[in-house]
């Protein structure tokens, strides 16, 4: 028979303990036994070498035996029925017997094995915890105290008095998993450890992880020498087998952590988890500083103490943020009043003293439009501009708080008396105006159980190279921290920030009214500058027209009547005023056209546009004859549209396509229909419909280069000269004003000497269906 143990000989150090497989050392502690059996036929594939010590019987006589064998038919029937009720039950273990010892044996599964962890309890009793005395007691405490320390200090004096240690701590971990005596009772001759610190190498993540999983550890000698596993090795190669002992109280420790208590000068440990929302909360620690084995059901008795305790972590906790909330609330409601009651709150309520205790700091600004409004204590603005223009540079749309500033901000160290910690929220994105909440710094001494910063030591292996091993010194060092604020607790975190939303909306809603004001007053000077405008149309259709036509009938008198004794210069002068006079007087009804159709009442009636086109062209039928023009058009659709401007619109382009028309070719006006979607429609446009009805108005004529496309719609554009093409370049600024009234586009496309291409976008709605 080949026998091997599975003793996990890899060299641990500090340097790898990070990764030290603790949780499969192949070896346990040898105040107990361990059985490993095979979970389909119950046959021993594992024992500990101390068991031929408890059993009289050595591996031989165990590996790849049934229990059967070892112990009574009757014990082992009754202990399959109870593997199936009760397998992972610490606090009912089952009781083998042999010789007339009775052990309790807790079960636990570890993959396709049953560990059976057998202790001796020779005086056969079971001293079972008085578990009303301790419910009772727990429950006492619970109503006399409010605070969680103070529970937590008086659980420490209750599980010493249950399990008699010689020191018993509540340890508490922090955000890094630093971890904190926060409740101790102890031997009167012994060093207090309360309020120290210890650094999170200390407990190493694996060992956290194994915390988890099992809530109680126990080690009863830390001089113990370790016990291996043994199992068949029926290859006779190296044995790959191992064994994961997570759940195993007997479990073996790792050297590094027997190395650390042995420093410490500790004889035995009880370790007990603290759990809040599935994680490691902080620990109870348990030290002698001798040899001690608690009984089974005294340690169920010690984690009952921290189940009690774990019960209590949130809803005190909650306890706690709940009570601050109440205050931060509170001050939040008061700042939210006086805000809402007062319209310039900014410059005269930012000096309340609830904007302060809404996030329980020690000063407070409002930074808007370039001037700072302060509150409490606060730096000079000199130091808090460029603060403040770091902070919205780097968080422009987020919060951002912190305990300590420098750590993201190291250049403003000298602020630590005003601002070690602070919340920021913006109040305009890519600006610097913000609003922050700021506290003084709290120097701190942090008691360390030895110098953190020296956790780890060299010391010299027995292979002679250097190793890092933990820390032999436990005094007490020291460390004063210094630019860092108290915390900001949560309900300070809400209250900040529901403020900030509330002053942004009270800053837009204030800049609303000022521009509503603004615009009213606009408004009114706008509606004189109309006055002023109707008055001028009146006195150009009126007051000038009137002189204009009067100047043209006395030329034309002139011209008519004293011809005969006139000179040739004379006449050619008159003839010259009579034609500026009726130039102007063109240019004065093509102005108050353009004015009427931005400006006339807009009544829109369904018109149909091909009966609109047929009165157009009998409008311009002499026209058309003088230049002997050919007129194709499509059949049109009928819109909602107001028909006396979309008469002029088709009179306008009509006209300009006869009138820039090729000298010895006849005018030629073809005059389309088409949908198109709205991604047709030149882009440069605001689309605002699904599609639109596309009409052209195409000649043959004298066309324009295409740099004139969209400047061709500007007032008084030309692009001939006037004795050649008469006119006062305003229709087809005219044109495109009425497609504007209409939600429509107009385009234009030419090519100098090929024609030109006029294009009407009209949006296509419910009503032109």
């Amino acid at each position: 028979m080949n026998i091997t143990d599975i003793v996990n000989r890899d060299i641990v150090n500090l340097t790898n303990c990070e990764s030290e497989p603790i949780h499969i050392p192949g070896s346990i502690q040898p105040h107990g036994f361990l059985l490993g059996l095979k979970a389909d036929d119950h046959l021993i594939d594992f024992c500990s070498a101390n068991a031929e010590k408890f059993l009289e019987l050595s591996p031989e006589k165990l590996l790849g035996k049934s229990l059967t064998e070892i112990f009574s038919e009757i014990q082992y029937d009754n202990f399959v029925t109870y593997l199936s009720e009760d397998k992972s039950n610490q606090a009912r273990p089952f009781v083998f017997t042999f010789e007339n010892i009775p052990y309790n044996t807790s079960v636990n599964i570890s993959g396709v094995n049953i560990i059976l962890e057998l202790e001796p309890f020779p005086d056969g009793t079971l001293d079972l915890p008085n578990l009303y005395n301790q419910t009772r007691n727990f429950v006492s405490l619970m109503e006399q105290h409010s605070s969680l320390l103070e529970l937590c200090n008086d659980i420490a004096v209750e599980t010493r008095r249950i399990t008699g240690y010689d020191r018993v701590m509540i340890y508490r971990f922090d955000e890094e998993y630093n971890g904190e005596v926060v409740a101790e009772n102890k031997r009167e001759d012994l060093v207090s450890f309360a309020r120290q610190k210890y650094p999170h190498t200390d407990i190493p993540a694996q060992a956290r992880e194994l915390y988890l999983r099992s809530p109680l550890r126990m080690i009863a000698d830390v001089y113990y020498e370790p016990v291996p596993l043994l199992t068949l090795n029926e290859s006779g190669n190296k044995s790959n087998k191992s064994l994961d002992l997570s759940l195993s109280g007997l479990r073996s420790v790792s050297p590094i952590h027997i190395e650390y208590l042995k420093n410490m000068g500790v004889g035995a440990t009880l370790t007990i988890s603290l759990l809040q929302n599935n994680k490691l909360w902080g620990l109870i620690a348990c030290h002698h500083y001798s040899p001690k084995i608690l009984p089974h059901y005294t340690r169920l008795a010690a984690l009952l103490q921290g189940h009690f305790l774990t019960s209590q972590i949130s809803v005190r906790e909650v306890a706690e943020e709940f009570q601050i909330a109440q205050a931060s609330d509170k001050a939040l409601l008061e700042s939210l009043t006086l805000l809402h009651e007062n319209e310039n709150f900014i410059g005269e309520k930012h000096t309340s003293k609830s904007l302060l205790s809404l996030a329980n700091a020690h000063g407070f600004v409002i930074y808007t439009q370039g001037k700072f409004y302060k509150n409490g204590l606060v730096p000079s603005d000199g130091e808090l501009t460029p603060l403040m223009r770091a902070l919205s540079e780097k968080y422009p749309n987020t919060g951002f708080h912190t305990e300590q500033l420098i750590e993201d901000f190291p250049e403003y160290e000298r602020l630590s008396k005003y601002a070690a910690g602070v919340i920021y929220h913006s109040l305009a994105a890519g600006t610097p105006d913000g609003v922050l909440w700021m506290r003084a710094e709290r120097p701190e001494t942090i008691n360390w159980a030895g110098n953190p910063h020296k956790a780890v030591v060299h010391k010299d292996g027995k292979d002679g190279l250097a190793r890092l091993s933990p820390r032999k010194s436990f005094e007490l060092w020291l460390e004063e921290v210094k630019n860092k604020s108290a915390k900001w607790r949560k309900a300070e975190l809400n209250s900040s920030a529901s403020f900030t939303y509330a002053l942004q909306k009270h800053i837009n809603l204030h800049y609303v009214r000022a521009q509503e004001n603004k615009n009213r007053i606009l408004n009114e000077e706008l509606k004189a500058a109309n006055k002023e405008l109707a008055n001028l149309n009146w006195i150009s259709t009126h007051d000038l027209k009137e002189p204009l036509r009067k100047i043209q009938i006395f030329a034309s008198k002139v011209l008519d009547r004293e011809n005969p004794d006139l000179s040739t210069q004379v006449k050619d002068s008159v003839e010259r005023m009579r034609f500026a006079a009726e130039k102007m007087q063109l240019l004065i009804e093509d102005i108050l056209t353009y004015s009427k159709t931005g400006n006339m009442e807009k009544v829109f009636e369904e018109t149909d546009l091909n009966e609109l086109l047929k009165k157009v062209l009998a409008e311009l039928c002499d026209n058309v004859d003088e230049k002997n023009a050919l007129i194709a058009a499509s059949p049109l659709p009928a819109l909602k549209v107001i028909p006396f401007q979309i008469h002029q619109l088709f009179v306008n382009l009509i006209t300009n396509a006869l009138k820039f028309s090729k000298h010895d070719v006849a005018p030629m006006i073809t005059i389309g229909v088409d949908v198109v979607r709205e991604d047709q429609v030149p882009s440069d446009k605001a689309h605002k419909f699904e599609s639109y009805y596309s009409i052209s108005f195409v000649d043959n004529g004298i066309g324009f280069e295409k740099e004139y496309e969209q400047r061709i719609f500007d007032v008084f554009q030309r692009l001939h000269p006037a004795h050649k093409y008469p006119g006062t370049g305003i229709g087809l600024a005219i044109c495109k004003k009425i497609m504007e009234n209409h939600a429509g586009y107009i385009v234009a496309d030419s090519e100098l000497g090929q024609g030109s291409r006029f294009t009407l976008f009209f949006p296509i709605t419910d009503d032109n269906f």
